[in-house]
């Protein structure tokens, strides 16, 4: 067997290999293009030195289509982390060459660790959970960037919620003091107008592509919980995949990077703030909706229409999620706590539920099907 190392970038690959006995020295084959016939020819050569091949590259901007590739020729490849390779902290030289020939060392001595590899249909609803969040971003922009114009005119709005109906007449009856103050007040009440259409048209477009999709029994049985709406639903499904490929709760956690920081040595023992490793996407929605636990628990007019055709086992989690929950809440708040720490406590526990329920989901489809055959 040959481990192969590919430093692989927009357009060429760094290729190396080491030999399967240990010690042996990483040989540089050199850089290669990136189309298929490239590839191709790579292939045979490394096949003439040995029978059996294993690749590794970093996960970076050109995708997944490499490994795809290397998949449908019948090659065993992985796609690793670039934060989670081992460096030398004393390594202060870096090209594509030794790149190469560290990943096929590492690759060799077993030292690292693939990431999961979404399937095509996955990352297609995954890049249009991301469009609605940029575009969402692009908003939020608009937004702010109107109300910064107004209160420099010392226009300030009244009433207690932005952006409501209400919020939006009295936008509509403001008047600057000049033509061209007004031209540019009326510009950026038509941008933020433009960009919520633009919005809305993502979320349709998400909406109707979720239909069908392998994961939409994950997506609608989610927001059994509070606070996990359709944006926030649709995320987690498509950022994660699905969920019962994690052996438990905390390792869900983990990889989401809601578990605590630690620095020990000898008699000393840190803990800091939350790693933030993994997907943030996933990470800033479970924030999101852990805020709703803030109020007592109930089971509001809105949950109820998103419960209707839930099985009850789903709705039993909900809810004993939702009292578990709101009452963490209280009491972390009773005890002083900040109110960024209580909400990411809230948002590792309810990473726990949604796995729980996406168990009770496959165990209903593995009987469903059962009963069907």
């Amino acid at each position: 067997m040959l481990f192969v190392g590919l430093d692989v970038h927009k357009d060429s690959i760094a290729v190396a290999y080491a030999p399967e006995v240990q010690g042996s020295e990483v040989v540089y084959l050199g850089a290669i293009g990136t189309a298929q016939c490239d590839i191709d020819k790579l292939l045979r050569r490394l096949h003439a030195k040995a029978s059996r091949l294993r690749l590794a590259y970093e996960a970076g901007p050109c995708g997944f289509w490499l490994y795809r590739y290397l998949q449908r020729k019948g090659e065993d490849c992985l796609v690793v982390a670039p934060s989670m390779i081992p460096r030398r902290s004393g390594d202060r030289v870096k090209t594509d060459r030794r790149d190469a020939q560290q990943l096929a060392r590492l690759l060799r001595s077993r030292d690292l660790n693939p990431i999961y590899i979404p399937s095509p249909d996955d990352e297609s609803i995954r890049d249009l959970c991301r469009l609605r969040e940029a575009r969402m971003n692009d908003l939020r922009a608009a937004r702010q960037q109107l109300k910064s114009f107004l209160l420099r005119h010392d226009i300030r709005y009244t009433g207690r919620v932005s952006w409501s109906q209400r919020h939006l007449r009295w936008l509509g009856e403001v008047s600057l003091p000049t033509p061209a103050q007004q031209v540019v007040f009326q510009e950026r009440l038509n941008e933020i107008t433009h960009r919520a259409e633009r919005m809305g048209a993502a979320e349709a477009e998400l909406a109707q592509h979720l239909k069908g999709w392998r994961l939409e029994p994950c997506v609608l049985a989610y927001q059994a919980l509070r606070g996990v709406q359709f944006h926030v639903a649709s995320t987690i499904a498509a950022e994660l995949g699905d969920l019962t490929r994690f052996d438990s709760p905390r390792q869900l956690a983990a990889y989401v990077g809601l578990h605590p920081k630690e620095y020990s040595s000898g008699d000393s023992r840190h803990r800091g703030g939350i790693a933030k490793t993994g997907n943030s996407h996933a990470r800033r929605v479970l924030v999101e909706a852990a805020w709703c636990y803030h109020y007592q628990a109930r089971v509001s007019r809105l949950i109820q229409v998103r419960q209707e055709g839930l099985p009850e086992e789903i709705r039993d989690i909900a809810w004993k999620a939702q009292v578990r929950l709101c009452k963490r809440f209280r009491r972390l708040r009773a005890r002083g706590k900040h109110h960024n720490v209580i909400v990411t406590a809230i948002a590792r526990e309810l990473i726990a539920f949604m796995w729980a329920i996406a168990k009770r989901v496959q165990t209903i489809e593995i009987s469903q099907a059962a009963m069907a055959s």
